[in-house]
């Protein structure tokens, strides 16, 4: 028998949570990655991060991540202290993760080999936990600071991705003090806008998903309701105009190659609220069509542009780009997702299943890919 000690299996902390609008979806993702990590291959350390910011070690019950009878799971229902919180390495000289207590000595957790953020939206999925792992030298899965930062700002995204040749819808960008100063010069800009590109308009908060906080606008009169909303999210909203067509979605996967895109899918005609909101996502699970029903010369033009998208905005690891497809048999790219949702009902993950990458593959490679690739300038 060798002598040698076995070689310690890698150690992945899994991250999840955060202050923002999509704290439940992320502790939903959380708990099908959980779930999917195969525990012979990797150590596991899930930790959250709680509505208001605090970072907490966290049960590692994917079970407990799931919607129950409508409600969403949340980080302060999984944490294992309420007043504890886990401070993790902020110097690339060591990896070590620790977990304080008040009035108790910092207990050493142990190093971390790879963060997998499972994170959305602001505070997470931008660019500001990307640039914390940069600093302390530990790898993670996904995208760098400035793609993640692109990936959110759907303003920066749209002029990125045009400066690249892609397809974007009409848009309109209104800045804080816009609407902060002048609010009648606000609405005109709006108006002249639906009158230039047509009614209804959608008002969004320019950086955050899921759907939260976008308004359909039928006219002037609902320009300050939809206003209000969005700014609940974001003191930046952008208007687009209504693009008529199907919703066509394909997701991009980093290979050793380089980036390869799967089969599209197509989203289902929108419901009640007129476009695919958060309770159709997440709430009553409405099903897409994977792979799409699509030309072969149609899919092959979305999958080119999806890869495009990818590496336009300096992408890493996983990107889904959203399209339409519209009247004129031509795709126009809504936004790309550098970490879309990853549960395995998700588009995401189904698009890759049907591609030939199941879930714990899908996590594993992501993982891999991670360990695989240093921090810092690349």
């Amino acid at each position: 028998m060798s002598s040698h000690s076995p070689t310690p299996k890698p150690r992945v902390a899994v991250v999840f949570g955060g202050r923002n609008s999509e704290h439940a979806i992320s502790v939903l993702t959380a708990g099908s990655v959980l779930g999917a990590i195969d525990r012979a291959k990797y150590e596991v350390l899930p930790i959250g991060i709680t509505a208001d910011g605090r970072w907490a070690l966290a049960v590692d019950d994917p079970a407990r991540m799931a919607i129950e009878d409508r409600r969403l799971p949340s980080v302060e229902d999984l944490s294992e202290s309420d007043t504890g919180g886990v401070l993790l390495p902020v110097s690339p000289e060591s990896r070590e993760v620790v977990h304080t207590e008040p009035g108790q000595v910092p207990k050493a957790l142990g190093e971390v080999d790879v963060v997998f953020p499972v994170l959305h939206g602001p505070f997470g999925e931008d660019g500001t936990i990307q640039g914390l792992l940069e600093m302390s030298g530990v790898p993670y899965v996904g995208a760098g600071v400035l793609a993640s930062a692109v990936g959110m700002d759907k303003e920066y995204m749209k002029r990125i991705l045009t400066s690249f040749g892609l397809p974007v819808g009409p848009y309109l960008t209104v800045r804080p003090r816009e609407w902060e100063v002048d609010p009648s010069a606000v609405r005109k800009k709006v108006v002249d806008f639906g009158g230039e590109h047509g009614w209804p308009v959608f008002v969004k908060p320019a950086r955050a998903g899921s759907s939260v906080g976008i308004s359909k606008v039928a006219g002037i009169g609902g320009i300050d309701e939809a206003f209000e909303k969005a700014r609940r999210y974001d003191p930046k909203v952008i208007v687009e105009a209504l693009l008529r067509g199907r919703e066509i979605e394909c997701g991009v996967l980093e290979f050793e190659e380089g980036p390869r895109a799967s089969v599209p899918a197509e989203i289902p005609p929108a419901g009640e609220h007129g476009f695919y909101d958060f309770e159709t996502k997440y709430i009553d699970s409405a099903s897409g069509l994977v792979p799409a029903p699509l030309t072969e010369e149609q899919t092959a033009r979305v999958r080119e542009l999806s890869v495009r998208a990818f590496e336009a905005a300096s992408c890493e690891g996983l990107v889904r780009a959203d399209f339409f497809l519209c009247g004129d048999g031509e795709f126009v790219i809504n936004e790309i997702n550098t970490m879309p949702g990853f549960t395995p009902i998700s588009m995401y993950p189904r698009m890759w299943q049907e591609s030939g990458v199941s879930y714990p593959e899908l996590v594993d490679r992501l993982i891999q890919a991670a360990l695989n690739r240093r921090t810092g300038l690349r």
